[in-house]
């Protein structure tokens, strides 16, 4: 028997992207957002969901790009922090000692420190109320190099970061469980 909990804005795992954007003067920004993923196929695309109050609002619609950053264990109190403080107030790179990169494909700045960063170029903005959804066509992916070799392995090797919005917490990827795309053939 199952128990109603009522609508929430949940699904596991949430990827922590930390977003990176120029602002109007040029200044590079990064927010936390939890609320996104891959949007399609072809094109190749990631969706992030941002309320019109945040900066980073302002820099996707001026911009039109953005880059998503995938941080590991190492820098959660940095991407901790990029979901606390306003750009609007205050730079968060000279905060943190991260380094902005300038994007080789987009007007929007990447993560260096952070193992993998995508970057985009803005397609579609979606108002859905609260939120308005940004879908942004990948453009490039770059990784560590140290990563690059095996990409299958990617997720668990970088230690990507996720959250958990019931528990308000960040988690690592688990153990494999199975190989998708190949445990259900058994029912064909």
């Amino acid at each position: 028997m199952k128990k109603s909990i009522g609508a929430r804005e949940m699904i596991f795992p949430n990827p922590v992207m930390i977003v990176g954007t120029y602002d109007k003067d040029g200044a590079p920004n990064a927010a936390n957002f939890a609320w996104g993923g891959i949007a399609a196929s072809e094109p190749m695309a990631i969706s992030v969901a941002v309320r019109p109050s945040r900066y980073t609002f302002e820099n996707l619609n001026l911009k039109k790009a953005f880059t998503v950053n995938l941080p590991s264990p190492s820098f959660t109190a940095e991407a901790d922090y990029f979901g606390i403080a306003s750009g609007r107030d205050v730079n968060k790179f000279e905060k943190t000692g991260l380094t902005p990169v300038s994007g080789d494909f987009v007007d929007a700045p990447y993560i260096e420190e952070f193992p993998v960063n995508i970057e985009c170029a803005v397609l579609h903005a979606i108002d859905l109320g609260s939120h308005t959804l940004f879908i942004g066509e990948i453009k490039d992916i770059k990784v560590d190099e140290a990563l690059a070799a095996d990409l299958k392995g990617l997720w668990h090797a970088a230690q990507i970061l996720t959250y958990d919005s019931f528990a308000m917490s960040y988690r690592l990827p688990g153990e494999e469980v199975a190989k998708a795309f190949s445990c259900g053939l058994k029912f064909q």
